[in-house]
């Protein structure tokens, strides 16, 4: 069996190429090792830059979001218990959109579905060979049945434990990686909001992120250690904690019922190469950041809309010039956004062995932030997005 594109993992890089390409009439397979229940139940990002929003909207798939969506003109960003607005609106014209990443794979990948598109749940794929041939061959499991297929091309859009990535020869692409020595205690909550944009809030006892996926349901973290135990969380603890470093005189956050923890490490990774041979990379599969920036949804969509892009171009007009600059207009904006997931990062967290020189500069970086606007529209420009490179002909 051949395909003309095989696209390994059916989150939202993956299940959004293959609707975008299906516009078009190329033809596509996406295998998943996971079930559709559990792809789409996953709680992951929930802030949308604007092009990444108008990128489903091009595709087709963005009437829900449209109806369903939070629109934040802004941040709010706390310094020990004080808090300043910054308007991203009033700055450079345009905010964020919040709607969440789940929300976001239900819609692409009910269209698949509705659509007919062959989404092969549950089927592991166990390598990828040929990179460099005139087809790429991918061996996977269905019904406990090895079984392989060739395609045109491959894209890896399967995460960083994917097998994509992992089928890749030693040094076939260059690798950057770095582990935070601390992590994030997250809980979703059933309560109206407790301000009306995401609150940033650096604190002596550590950083905390209030933000929201709807009106009625609130995400809100903790930095901790890697090694934390949850089971020492208590809610109460968890209330206490939030409101020492967010609270202060006159407000305190609305409590409500915590249906889901979890406790997740800090790290930035990211492939200094997106393609090799018939491989792309996509996706967490080629980049991971902190989620400090909120970027990893909006970085896996800049992906993708240059990826389409040189697919489509390929197909229908027997071009390759996009793809043959996939890679490194991929690279060149991610490392941007990876500089700001860990400039956000290194801002409002305390590290473990830090001095108080380093806090009171970190202090001091903030209060800059707060009080200067050339410094605010900086950081506006960043958290709201940079550009894609290249949006697929739909």
């Amino acid at each position: 069996m051949h395909v003309p594109v095989a696209i390994i993992g059916a989150g939202p890089s993956g299940s959004l190429l293959a609707w975008i390409l299906r516009q078009r009439g190329i033809e596509s397979i996406v295998f998943e090792n996971r079930s559709q229940a559990y792809v789409e139940g996953r709680i992951r990002a929930g802030v949308m830059e604007k092009n990444a929003v108008d990128l489903m909207i091009h595709a087709g798939i963005g009437d829900r979001l449209q109806k369903e969506c939070m629109y934040q003109r802004g941040v709010e960003v706390g310094i020990n218990n004080s808090h300043h607005f910054i308007d991203f609106e009033k700055l450079i014209g345009v905010g964020v959109t919040v709607y969440g990443q789940s929300e976001v794979t239900k819609d692409l990948l009910g269209a698949l579905s509705n659509a007919g598109h062959n989404v092969l749940y549950e089927t592991p794929v166990t390598g990828v060979s040929d990179h460099l041939g005139e087809e790429v061959t991918i061996t996977y499991e269905e019904g406990g049945v090895e079984k392989t297929m060739t395609a045109d091309f491959v894209v890896g859009a399967d995460g960083y434990h994917g097998a994509s990535r992992k089928s890749l020869p030693a040094g076939g692409i260059k690798m950057h990686e770095n582990s935070y020595p601390l992590g994030w205690l997250g809980i979703m909550v059933k309560a109206p909001q407790s301000k009306p944009v995401a609150f940033f809030t650096y604190h002596d006892r550590g950083f905390a992120l209030l933000s929201m996926r709807t009106p009625e349901v609130q995400r809100m973290y903790l930095q901790v250690s890697n090694d934390e135990n949850l089971d020492e969380w208590s809610d109460d603890r968890i209330w206490d904690e939030l409101d020492t470093r967010m609270g202060t005189e006159g407000w305190s956050l609305t409590r409500g019922e915590i249906f889901q923890k979890d406790l997740a490490p800090l790290r930035s990774f990211f492939c200094e190469e997106q393609r090799y041979g018939r491989l792309f990379l996509a996706g967490d599969a080629a980049h991971i950041v902190p989620p400090t920036g909120a970027k990893g949804l909006n970085s896996a969509f800049a992906d993708v809309s240059v990826l389409s892009a040189g697919l489509i171009q390929h197909y229908t007009r027997n071009d390759s010039s996009i793809l043959d600059q996939y890679s490194r207009l991929a690279v060149e904006r991610n490392v941007q956004t990876q500089r700001f997931s860990w400039a956000n990062t290194a801002k409002y967290h305390v590290f473990p062995g830090s001095n108080s020189f380093e806090r009171r500069m970190q202090q001091a970086e903030l209060e800059y932030l707060v009080t200067d606007e050339i410094a605010q529209t900086s950081y506006a420009k960043q958290h709201t997005g940079l550009p894609f490179a290249y949006w697929p002909e739909l």
